[in-house]
């Protein structure tokens, strides 16, 4: 589970099977209320469970102060089908709000429809001036 833990704090996004998601759900949300706390004794508890010390210096600088606002529900869970060999049930479990920072960090690129409507907003300001 050690393993999971630091994978998921890691990469923000794994895929695992539909149980060990649910239960890696638990652990993770105690160690990111811990990242939030920012106290050296909740950095010794965090390094403790988490494997590599460089992802408890990103859960303590990173992603503890972006969940500080939050009270809880720090992960996602979305159902994918089930594994080719043993028709196991997978799941990719996922940090929420990761996608969100990485489209504006990006710029993102804007749908058809709110282009079209920024077009027509544009049109209408020019029609009126």
């Amino acid at each position: 589970m050690r393993n999971l833990i630091t994978a998921l704090l890691r990469e923000e996004k794994i895929r695992t099977t539909d149980p060990k998601a649910k239960e890696l759900r638990r652990w993770v949300d105690r160690v990111i209320t811990l990242g939030k706390e920012g106290t050296l004794h909740a950095r010794r508890q965090a390094a403790a469970i988490v494997q590599d010390k460089t992802v408890v210096r990103k859960l303590f600088d990173a992603i503890g102060p972006r969940f500080k606002d939050r009270p809880g529900g720090y992960t996602r869970i979305i159902k994918v089908g089930v594994r080719h060999g043993d028709a196991a049930q997978m799941s990719i479990i996922e940090l929420v709000g990761g996608e969100a920072e990485k489209e504006t960090a990006k710029g993102g690129k804007k749908s058809r429809r709110a282009r079209r409507r920024e077009r027509q907003a544009q049109q209408q300001q020019g029609a009126a001036a």
